[in-house]
């Protein structure tokens, strides 16, 4: 159900349709803060990412691995409670089906994905919009 830029109870790819992640969001009123259950399928795609959030994520049920675009690995399991600033570039590896509660804060306008298969940067915006894109 969506009211102009406010939505409630809707179900969608979170991270773009290559996304192994689809979000149940009970509310999303961007300028302000979302609410939503994730479910993480098992894998990952082969982008890491920012966010136009800060998020704080409980993991309900499952495990996954964060990986950092410099090389840090760090895992998270069910009960675990982790914090991601919108500036950490990142990808999540599911270990077969996870799920987890999010909470995120307002959005800003532009966050960035980096593709190694590319070697590019890439800045979008609302609605997966290219707003620059640079070779590395």
């Amino acid at each position: 159900m969506q009211f102009g830029k406010w939505s409630f109870f809707d179900k969608r790819k979170d991270g773009g349709p290559e996304s192994h992640v689809t979000a149940y969001f009970l509310v999303a009123i961007k300028p302000l803060f979302t609410i939503g259950l994730l479910h993480f399928a098992d894998g990952t795609r082969d982008v890491y990412h920012s966010h136009a959030f800060n998020a704080v994520t409980l993991v309900l049920k499952g495990r996954f691995r964060e990986n950092y675009l410099d090389g840090k690995v760090v895992e998270f399991k069910s009960g675990d409670i982790k914090y991601t600033p919108r500036t950490r570039f990142h990808k999540v590896f599911s270990i077969g089906d996870t799920w987890a509660l999010t909470f995120r804060g307002p959005w800003v306008d532009t966050w960035k994905e980096y593709r190694p298969k590319e070697h590019r940067f890439v800045t979008l915006t609302h609605g997966r919009q290219i707003v620059e894109s640079i070779a590395r």
